[in-house]
């Protein structure tokens, strides 16, 4: 893909965070992200855990950056439309090289979470923040807007956030995260209506949500996120319609 045509999809991309709410059902591989822009959804968004797991690795990282990649740029380039690829914690690369790699395969925007993986909890928030900003420096130096949603991870109970403290939690490292540079934030694993309610009142930027047993894409729409992501959802569906089809079978 040409540098002008990278920008122009980098640039979509980030307009779509403006209205109406952007739905990523996410893809794992090319056949998968034939199938989502053939059925009209503007852009596609890779699973990190999907993919890890078809590469036969665990998920958090578990996987070789360069394999990761190298899933992610068949997507892009099996499809027309922008791709947003998950590239987890940024994989410990440094900031200019994340953005070389990601531009290489054809990226328009990624996910990037706090978790530190080589930690096992999240990483400090500020350090957090100069390293997005870094990025955002990075990609503004090679000519392409790249859409960076910051995904926050206070939610997880892997965070060792006290649920009463991750709302606050979260909006402090989100608003780190947008003043750092982030096009979105990505607060994952909220549950509750009035926890999301606060988010979106609370962040200065665009809130990427899920959905769940309490949050249908109406509810999401009504709260105002501009963003609905899915992860491995459809991936696990797929593998568990094969695992019904094969037992019958037998």
């Amino acid at each position: 893909m040409s540098e002008t045509d990278l920008k122009a999809h980098a640039e979509k991309l980030r307009g779509l965070h403006s209205g109406p709410m952007l739905v990523l059902p996410n893809a794992w591989d090319a056949a998968s992200a034939v199938i989502v822009a053939e059925a009209g959804f503007p852009v596609v968004a890779t699973a990190s855990a999907a993919i890890s797991a078809m590469l036969g690795h665990p998920d958090g990282e578990g996987a070789p950056w360069q394999e990761m990649f190298a899933a992610a740029g068949r997507i892009a380039r099996a499809v027309p439309v922008p791709v947003t690829v998950d590239a987890e914690a940024g994989y410990g690369l440094a900031p200019g090289e994340l953005v070389d790699r990601l531009l290489e395969i054809g990226a328009a925007g990624c996910n990037l979470e706090d978790t530190d993986h080589r930690a096992s909890g999240l990483a400090d928030a500020d350090a957090h923040a100069e390293w997005l900003a870094e990025v955002r420096a990075a990609a503004t130096e090679r000519g392409v807007p790249l859409v960076v949603n910051a995904r926050v991870d206070a939610f997880l109970p892997a965070s060792g956030i006290p649920e009463p403290d991750r709302v606050a939690e979260t909006v402090r490292r989100g608003r780190l995260y947008l003043e750092a540079g982030a096009d979105c934030v990505y607060p994952i694993g909220v549950r509750e209506r009035r926890d999301l309610a606060t988010l979106v009142a609370e962040l200065p930027g665009p809130v990427n949500g899920n959905t769940g047993d309490r949050l249908d894409l109406a509810a999401l729409r009504e709260l105002g996120v501009a963003r609905v992501s899915y992860g491995p959802r459809f991936y696990r569906a797929a593998l568990a319609g094969l695992k019904s089809a094969v037992e019958e079978l037998r």
